[in-house]
């Protein structure tokens, strides 16, 4: 019966967390800013806990009946809590307002747990006993949960199939509580059909948990949704009306395969044809392979570098018939090297030198991404330039997002080279931006790659000009230690959608 009960704790700590995980996860993809979303859940779901085991206190009799209630309840507002955000998301405009109002009344019920089952067991074992005991359990099921969510729950499970199995782990909890405290309780043959009830409920949302996201997803996207997955590090989505694909990374637009050729063609030539003999060529990011489609038109290079971290974005653009007819199949060349790594401490150990470096992260909407357009970054990244390099970085919209783009701008330039800032219209995005730099003159080419369907010489000194409304303006630098391009970026693009 003692193990049974330290199990119970065990259990309850990990779904308490897990419930937690969710909420910020969830809230990360669909919002950004993961730094912003995690410290505010968490300050809530303790605050919440604090209030819960204060309210203990006032809970003088039926301990054991009430715990098996508040072990029924986290199974339904935990269990079908990701699956409720996703919903209000698509469907309404109170999607915080219901993340904070669950994350509160998860952790409310979650600080009532624990002071009531100590108080359950104090008559079976010495008070020191039941302290160390229950709170032993307590923190390895916190360790376990917090190890299995970004191994194995979000990328095999998804969000809304672990809260869902986290839920019926707390129903489980209140239908053998049922035993285990059978002496103090009444009609316990009632409080187990309605354990059977919750478990039946969990069960049935956890088969249907792709319908709930498919549901959810179809009114978030406009167009039919013909992949999605959750990876280790980001959620997944490709879409398809006639002949136009969409990929989408965290809920933003990567690209659109009807005029993806303008955004690459304008990321890759402007510099690499500029250098009179690139051999050796980097990618960080960009895992879908159409940056490096285009840098394959260049005979003369003789070997690309690919850092991405997501393993699933590359496999997929290697694998799929759809995906790679749009980039060439260009992983499977023979020039071309995946790694599957975070570019910054890679950058940071890797010594080889290139001629033309891409930097194609998607847009800095929280910290993990900010990281990678720091002066710090592109300190690093400068290291890797040959004598005649280049590198161009992909700076979001200097229309929409005007303070970022020139806040990026100014990092490459702190970081100690000159820069060549420019931009591009592309109908999916609008006026997007990008950022030549190195350490020497830049002098736009007087040739390039035949069969081009955008870039050519004629045109290309005009997409280093800036009317009024997108000229340079004086922005801070992007420092690793404050960020300050996150908060730019958040507020650039909430001014546009206000």
């Amino acid at each position: 019966m003692g193990i049974l009960l330290f199990i119970t704790v065990l259990l309850i700590a990990a779904c308490g967390l897990i419930y937690e995980l969710v909420a910020g996860t969830l809230a990360s993809y669909l919002l950004g800013d993961s730094v912003l979303q995690f410290s505010t859940i968490i300050g809530c779901y303790l605050f919440a806990m604090g209030i819960g085991s204060a309210l203990s206190r006032y809970i003088d009799r039926g301990l054991a009946y009430r715990f098996v209630w508040i072990e029924l309840l986290l199974g339904v507002v935990g269990g079908f809590s990701s699956a409720l955000l996703f919903l209000a998301f698509a469907y309404s405009q109170g999607f915080q307002f219901l993340m904070y109002a669950l994350v509160i009344v998860i952790g409310v019920l979650v600080g009532l747990e624990i002071p009531l089952l100590m108080r359950i067991i104090r008559d079976r074992y010495h008070f020191r006993d039941v302290v160390a005991h229950v709170l032993t359990f307590d923190y390895l099921g916190a360790l376990g949960a917090s190890l299995l969510f970004p191994i194995l729950l979000v990328p095999h499970l998804g969000l809304v199939r672990s809260a869902m199995l986290f839920g019926i782990l707390n129903a489980g909890v209140a239908l053998w509580s049922t035993w285990i405290f059978a002496n103090q309780l009444a009609r316990t043959a009632v409080l187990r059909g309605f354990c059977l009830v919750v478990l039946a409920a969990l069960c049935t949302g956890l088969v249907e948990a792709k319908r709930i996201t498919q549901a959810a997803e179809d009114n978030i996207y406009a167009d039919e949704i013909i992949f999605a997955r959750d990876t280790h590090y980001q959620h997944i989505v490709l879409t398809r009306f006639k002949d136009d694909i969409r990929l989408f990374l965290n809920s933003h637009l990567q690209f659109s395969s009807r005029d993806e050729y303008r955004y690459h063609e304008a990321l890759i030539h402007p510099g690499l044809s500029a250098i009179a003999a690139p051999r050796r060529v980097l990618v960080l990011g960009g895992g879908d392979g159409l940056a490096v489609r285009e840098i394959l038109k260049y005979p003369q290079v003789e070997s690309v570098t690919l850092v991405d971290l997501d393993p699933e974005m590359t496999r997929l653009f290697t694998t799929n018939p759809m995906l790679t007819g749009l980039n060439h199949q260009s992983f499977l060349s023979p020039k071309v090297h995946v790694i599957n790594a975070d570019a910054f401490p890679w950058v940071e150990s890797n010594t080889d030198s290139f001629d033309f470096i891409v930097i194609d992260f998607p847009d800095p909407t929280n910290y993990s991404l900010g990281k990678l357009y720091t002066t710090a970054f592109y300190k690093a990244v400068a290291r890797h330039l040959s004598e005649q390099g280049l590198m161009v970085v992909q700076s979001t919209s200097p229309m929409f997002a005007r303070d970022s783009y020139w806040c990026i701008a100014e990092t490459i330039k702190q970081a100690g080279m000159l820069i060549n800032p420019y931009h591009v219209y592309v109908p999916s995005f609008g006026e997007w931006g990008f950022v030549l730099a190195g350490h020497h003159e830049y002098r736009t080419p007087t040739s390039l790659p035949p069969g081009l369907r955008f870039v050519n010489v004629k045109d290309m000194p005009a997409l280093f000009q800036f009317p009024p409304d997108m000229a340079p303006m004086s922005m801070p630098p992007n420092r690793l230690n404050d960020q300050v391009l996150v908060h730019l970026y958040d507020q650039d693009w909430k001014d546009i959608s206000h």
